[in-house]
């Protein structure tokens, strides 16, 4: 407890009072500026669209990798944890290189008149990168020590195979896509390193939450970087409760409906 203390309760500590070193009127005023607000929606618009995909393609990704033997299945266990190893910075110049203007596929939508770099898109793209590895490592698990003869049971009754996935292995594997929804939104909610690159940071379009924090700092005004710091911080904590509060309430509704 002393250790969570000294490295989590006092670090957030130092940032709420700095935050509202200057009274509860300043603090509003720094995170209601239209500027502030708006990378802030923007923050969580990517992040929840983000995560949504994520959550399919981890899904899909862990189902296949245990079900399904395939030519290059160990590259591509490896190739999972690579953004995790990368630099952020460097996952920013992966995508950059490849959906840039002069990247393969950005040059070919380019032409076509779709935008990846310096728009919408492109976050998206780098927070799935960014956090694929933690949905997948998170369901993996689960995967792992999930019996195969209730899925056998499934089709010799009949059911398709995306019945018995949907009524057979995803109530399972709920707790785990839960966990990974978490750990997904959370590392969105903070990532900046590979977002330097691809977002542009440009104010009421590209500008997010953390570049935004970062460009207070470096203006010399510490006190607006925390305030928004704080409210990004509220705004989690409060998703991640949710998220707990429905796996809890699934985990009770499961052990309900056994007895």
């Amino acid at each position: 407890m002393g250790y969570l203390g000294f490295m989590v309760a006092l670090p957030i500590l130092a940032l709420v009072v700095l935050a509202f070193q200057n009274g509860p009127a300043a603090f509003w005023t720094e995170i209601s500026r239209r500027e502030a607000v708006t990378a802030m929606v923007l923050t969580f618009e990517m992040a929840l669209i983000a995560t949504f995909i994520t959550t399919l393609a981890g899904i899909w990704i862990a189902w296949t990798l245990k079900r399904r033997e395939f030519i290059g299945k160990r590259l591509l266990e490896s190739l999972i944890d690579l953004p995790l190893a990368l630099p952020a910075i460097v996952a920013g110049l992966v995508l950059l290189s490849l959906y840039g203007p002069q990247g393969f596929i950005g040059a070919v939508l380019e032409r076509h008149g779709v935008q990846i770099l310096f728009a919408k898109p492109g976050i998206v793209l780098a927070l799935m990168f960014v956090t694929l590895p933690l949905m997948v490592r998170s369901i993996q698990p689960v995967m792992d020590e999930l019996d195969p003869e209730a899925e056998q049971a499934s089709y010799t009754l009949g059911a398709s195979r995306v019945a018995t996935f949907i009524k057979v292995t995803l109530p399972i594997l709920w707790p785990s896509i839960a966990a990974g929804a978490s750990l997904t939104v959370a590392r969105a909610l903070g990532e900046f390193g590979s977002l330097v690159l691809i977002a542009g940071n440009i104010p009421y379009k590209t500008e997010i939450a953390p570049t935004y924090v970062y460009g207070r700092i470096e203006s010399g005004t510490p006190e607006a970087a925390s305030s928004v710091a704080v409210a990004l911080l509220v705004i989690a904590v409060f998703i991640l409760l949710a998220i707990e509060y429905l796996q809890s309430r699934r985990l009770r509704a499961r052990r309900h409906g056994g007895r």
